[in-house]
């Protein structure tokens, strides 16, 4: 028995085992200051297996799955007899987060989460653990290389946006390695890229949230352009307009130089 991957649902099964292993190894169990060490890791996607078997070999870790293919829900019961009580057939953009990763209501308890991600949904995973991000310490993925590269880069970069900026307020972001198509089954039209993020030791951004993200969103919205001009719509404060940042791009700024803007677009006239 196997399972057909399904092109409605973005999948491309990974068959290179090594690739897999090397993945598994990544979780390096890391928690940020103040919080407890997490126990549990929850894979997203698992098909039939190929990381989960190595997520399962590893004693430090609690394995648990969410995979919305019945089929492959009825292939990991058949084969991995250890997910036994430990699979949700379910769609992780759609389940409450409390429920995860033990179906267990109310659950405050910190998890991990990594998978070979669906490329269609791969930033709403993010935007999702973003949510949860007092939860989850520790992400190790598997996107499309253009949005690993994304999510990885720092400013002055091209591929540096909206995504970036927001999720490394709150992690510390490694791009690990690339992966070639050949490796999938079915392989897909693109490379693939690997990263990990791992929660920094904020508790706060030291601004308005809301409006940092509100600040982050306008400014990439016209990359091209200033932030003087790409900002308008926002009507800057004076004390925003007197600013060295409204010269620069949005691809120019720091996480701090935003939070940094953000106070001065909120400081009254």
């Amino acid at each position: 028995m196997s399972v057909k991957p399904k092109k409605e649902l973005g999948q491309h099964f990974l068959t290179d085992l090594s690739i897999a292993e090397r993945i598994a190894q990544l979780l390096s169990g890391h928690s940020a200051s103040g919080q407890p060490p997490y126990r549990q890791i929850l894979e997203i996607g698992p098909g039939m297996g190929v990381l989960t078997q190595f997520l399962l070999q590893d004693t430090r870790f609690d394995t648990y799955v969410i995979e919305i293919d019945r089929e492959s829900v009825d292939y990991l019961n058949k084969h991995f007899p250890a997910l036994e009580g430990k699979i949700l057939p379910s769609d992780f953009l759609n389940i409450r987060p409390d429920l995860l990763p033990t179906k267990q209501p109310d659950s405050t308890q910190p998890f991990a989460v990594v998978g070979n991600f669906p490329y269609n949904i791969s930033t709403q995973i993010l935007f999702k653990v973003l949510d949860m991000r007092d939860r989850v310490p520790e992400v190790v993925g598997m996107f499309q290389r253009e949005v690993a590269q994304r999510v990885a880069s720092g400013p002055g970069n091209k591929d540096y946006g909206i995504l970036s900026v927001l999720l490394q307020a709150w992690y510390d972001i490694t791009y690990e390695f690339t992966v070639p198509p050949d490796v999938f089954n079915p392989p897909p039209n693109v490379f693939s890229g690997v990263i990990s993020l791992r929660r920094n030791d904020k508790t706060e951004l030291g601004c308005s949230e809301r409006k940092f993200t509100q600040v982050v969103k306008h400014g990439f919205s016209q990359r091209r352009k200033t932030l003087r001009n790409a900002l308008k719509p926002l009507n800057p404060t004076e004390a925003a307009l007197a600013s060295p940042f409204m010269a620069k791009r949005a691809e120019q700024l720091s996480v701090a130089d935003f939070v940094q803007l953000t106070n001065l677009m909120e400081q009254a006239d």
